[in-house]
């Protein structure tokens, strides 16, 4: 298998979004839309091109001109390389607050942040992302590193991303934000009326790609269970 990952996207419930679905305009893009920017944060195409994004945390960083989520549309529309793509964004970098991209072409997996401005090709192995650079050893991103390495069916993927399990306070990290909003990020799966996970995505591609997602409410209740599956 070249990719198999679990990813929960963690947003304000009051941000408009579609689950995900063939874009119209662009039928090999399978992905969710951000419809207040116009973007994703995460999403495959047809021909095995894959990206994803996550937002670097840091309250006293400057805020970008440009949407992070026009990243992973844009590439997923593109026949660009994974590495000439990030060279390109890398001198724009810029343009956009904080952010973590994976970027997979179909031949190479990249990994950039544009916060520590360095572009990693990323080989066969474990690896865990959540809003600070890739393998943080935050307590959520390297359970969820062990629980992958335990995985055995797509299944124990989505529910790993259901964990909400809070640290004790010793372990949390510290990124400048007070502690009761570092406790409410803690857990794998993030629930409070105004912000949380609102879609539990599993993705793998081998001979054939696969994108399942889970969609929840504000209250943590599944809305949603999508599914689509492509040979390549």
């Amino acid at each position: 298998m070249r990719l198999w990952l679990a990813a929960n996207r963690d947003e304000f419930h009051l941000r408009p979004a579609l689950a995900a679905r063939s874009w119209p305009q662009q039928p090999t893009i399978i992905a969710g839309q951000d419809l207040q920017a116009g973007g994703t944060w995460l999403g495959v195409t047809k021909q095995g091109r894959f990206a994803a994004i996550t937002n670097y945390r840091n309250p006293d960083s400057t805020a970008g001109t440009v949407s992070r989520g026009a990243l992973c549309a844009d590439f997923l529309a593109a026949n660009t390389g994974s590495l000439d793509y990030l060279s390109e964004i890398q001198r724009n970098r810029d343009q956009y607050s904080g952010f973590n991209l994976l970027l997979d072409d179909g031949v190479d997996f990249y990994y950039y942040s544009n916060t520590q401005n360095q572009i990693t090709k990323l080989v066969a192995g474990y690896y865990g992302l959540s809003n600070a650079f890739l393998n943080t050893s935050w307590p959520k991103t390297m359970g969820g590193v062990e629980a992958l390495k335990r995985a055995q069916s797509d299944d124990d993927l989505i529910n790993l991303l259901a964990d909400k399990t809070l640290p004790q306070d010793i372990d949390l990290p510290d990124t400048a934000i007070d502690i009761e909003t570092e406790r409410l990020l803690a857990p794998r799966f993030i629930q409070s009326p105004q912000y949380g996970t609102r879609a539990s995505t599993v993705v793998s591609i081998s001979e054939d790609i696969l994108l399942k997602e889970r969609g929840f409410n504000s209250a943590g209740e599944v809305i949603h269970d999508i599914e689509f599956r492509f040979t390549l």
